[in-house]
């Protein structure tokens, strides 16, 4: 078998729309496949990632004690692009992290559900 990548995140969400505006307005994602099954998924895109947005279906459900996901990560090619992004997310009043992991930066935020998100860059200084 020969894969090529990940072709889609599937997430739940609490609202759909409050979601999916989220992701545009704060991270660039763009709507593709409008009017596509009903409507369900909202799909967006934002370079060669999809995300796939779900309303969630009933009750929330208790958290197994299992392996499971832990955070989706996006990348930001250049330091400059890195630091902007950091702008961007501040002055919408979005709290985030930072963290040098010696080979990349990275800073940590929660989307409109809670669920942890990352922007990373390998793009660092060299260490003197």
């Amino acid at each position: 078998m020969r894969l090529s990548g990940i072709d889609h995140v599937a997430l739940s969400c609490a609202s759909v729309e409050a979601t999916a505006e989220w992701y545009v307005d704060m991270l660039g994602f763009e709507h593709v496949f409008v009017g596509q099954w009903g409507g369900v998924p909202v799909f967006l895109k934002l370079g060669a990632t999809y995300l796939a947005l779900f309303p969630v279906r009933g009750a929330p459900q208790p958290v197994p004690q299992r392996p499971g996901f832990n955070h989706l990560a996006f990348n930001s090619a250049t330091q400059k692009e890195f630091a902007e992004a950091q702008a961007h997310l501040s002055q919408r009043g979005v709290r985030f992290e930072f963290q040098d992991h010696d080979i990349s930066h990275s800073i940590y935020f929660d989307d409109p559900d809670g669920r942890p998100l990352e922007i990373t860059t390998y793009n660092v200084p060299p260490r003197l």
